[in-house]
């Protein structure tokens, strides 16, 4: 099936690894330009350098922390002289913290609250003159199933997941019908915090199957395994794409059967 992504321009924030990579790759191989940032200068050109084996050069990365309005504007400003416009943005910074209510100080909750809901506010603010001159255009952001089934050693960051996800509603609202937002929420997902996760494992004769086993037990994920970077990857071009031109103000739940709500 042809996305409709043919020379249009896509832009990821944390796009240096894990789900944002795969992203990068997915939307190469189906022709598209490519703008992605991140913190680390190193994880940036590891990743560029990873992207480049998919051909025709089609990248931009630039170095940003998206909780810094003028990183942002930056990078807003260095797509628009690369390419005039954007087609896709995907916000896809952030990461979790696990506290409870009684362990989450002030400064933490301001620090999970900021990065959570300024890492969707910034992109959003600085790209939206470059969406407007798309004829496609959306906005997809990467979500976790906190949002909807929180849980009680992730107070905080499951609250903040809560109103982004609110936020998505609001915004897929205020800007049809020109910009189509929707969302992917997601369960368990194999990245570089699991992997630093199995390698501080107390049983180090544990092979990585079987810790991932484990896990997914202790979990209770019907489908025994923790998702791959690429099948979300795959879900969120679609979204993105022409192809789901009629889809807004929805969640893809990408989990394994996780969730327990109707």
């Amino acid at each position: 099936m042809d996305l409709g992504l043919r020379d249009r321009t896509a832009v990821i924030t944390g796009g240096t690894s894990g789900i944002g990579l795969a992203s990068a790759r997915t939307f190469l191989r189906e022709g598209a330009y490519v703008a992605i940032c991140g913190r680390n200068a190193e994880r940036l050109d590891a990743a560029v350098k990873s992207l480049s084996t998919e051909g025709e050069v089609r990248i931009l990365a630039k170095s940003c922390d998206v909780t810094k309005a003028d990183d942002v504007k930056a990078f807003a400003a260095a797509v628009e002289a690369w390419r005039g416009k954007a087609d896709i943005l995907v916000n896809n910074a952030g990461q979790g913290r696990m506290t409870t209510f009684a362990t989450t100080t002030d400064e933490m909750w301001r620090e999970e609250l900021d990065l959570k809901f300024f890492s969707q506010i910034h992109p959003v603010r600085a790209f939206l003159p470059l969406l407007e001159k798309s004829d496609a255009a959306a906005i997809l952001t990467v979500n976790s199933l906190l949002a909807l089934q929180p849980e009680p050693y992730m107070v905080c960051t499951s609250a903040a997941r809560a109103g982004v996800q609110s936020l998505v509603k609001s915004l897929a609202t205020e800007f049809a019908p020109r910009i189509r937002v929707n969302s992917v929420v997601l369960g368990l997902i194999d990245s570089g915090q699991w992997e630093r996760r199995f390698q501080a494992r107390e049983d180090k004769s544990q092979s990585r199957k079987d810790w991932i086993e484990k896990l997914a037990a202790s979990k209770h994920i019907p489908f025994r395994r923790l998702g791959e970077p690429d099948e979300v990857a795959r879900s969120i071009v679609y979204l993105s794409s022409p192809a789901a031109g009629y889809v807004t103000g929805a969640s893809l739940e990408i989990s394994g059967g996780v969730s327990r709500f109707i």
